[in-house]
């Protein structure tokens, strides 16, 4: 089995998308169906399949630091997509929480109008719809502000992991730049070495030429001074 890092990214990318398609499937059909305890019921089941989803796009963000710089980069664009495809079914459950909860306070019991008299003179029965209606738009605008909060921390948390990725390689390059330095210098201290030696040979060879060419002088001198004074 390949744990390599791209293996384990593909097998978590392809997870994902089986169980991102299931839960469209639920919210966008077999969840509108459905009424009542039922409904709340496959919207929890929908609440804890989208957990395991998030569970899933945060091993594969985990994977991405251990992948070769020369892909990494085609990666991090796959994984900034299952984060929105992740972010738009988030929203649809809202939408459809938000629909649900509505529906109920229309249609409860217990001094609140039904939802099969509409038209009922009754003003109280009227104020409380209005009151309930105020009520569910205040709660949209809050759940639009509180998804526009979360959707600019997203984008924040995006930006800071770029430039932590930015930082890493710089601080790579720094390395691999020194590494180089000491080699370099290492190799400026052996090629002083030798150098040396070659000057301390060369002066060596000097002295040495000196002193034959002082004999040799010497010879000459006493073979000329016993030829004229003999």
């Amino acid at each position: 089995m390949d744990n390599s890092p791209t293996a384990l990214f593909e097998n978590y990318d392809e997870d994902f998308k089986q169980l991102l398609a299931s839960l469209k499937g639920k919210l966008e059909g077999d969840v509108k169906q459905l009424k009542g305890e039922q409904r709340k019921a496959a919207l929890k089941k929908v609440s804890e399949e989208l957990d395991e989803a998030e569970e899933i796009v945060a091993q594969m963000e985990v994977e991405l630091p251990s992948m070769p710089v020369s892909i990494r980069q085609t990666y991090q664009g796959r994984l900034a997509t299952s984060k929105q495809g992740l972010e738009k079914v988030k929203k649809t459950l809202r939408d459809v929480r938000s629909e649900n909860q509505r529906n109920e306070l229309l249609a409860g019991p217990g001094g609140f109008p039904n939802s099969d008299d509409p038209y009922t003179d009754d003003p109280s029965a009227y104020s409380a719809r209005t009151r309930l209606l105020q009520g569910t738009e205040t709660l949209a605008d809050g759940s639009r502000r509180l998804d526009n909060a979360h959707r600019i921390a997203l984008e924040t948390e995006d930006v800071g992991g770029e430039i932590l990725r930015n930082l890493r390689g710089q601080r790579e390059q720094i390395e691999h730049t020194r590494d180089t330095l000491v080699q370099a210098d290492s190799s400026i201290d052996r090629a002083a070495g030798t150098l040396k030696k070659m000057i301390y040979k060369m002066y060596q060879q000097k002295f040495l030429s000196a002193g034959i060419i002082a004999v040799l002088v010497i010879l000459i001198l006493i073979v000329l001074y016993s030829k004229l004074f003999r």
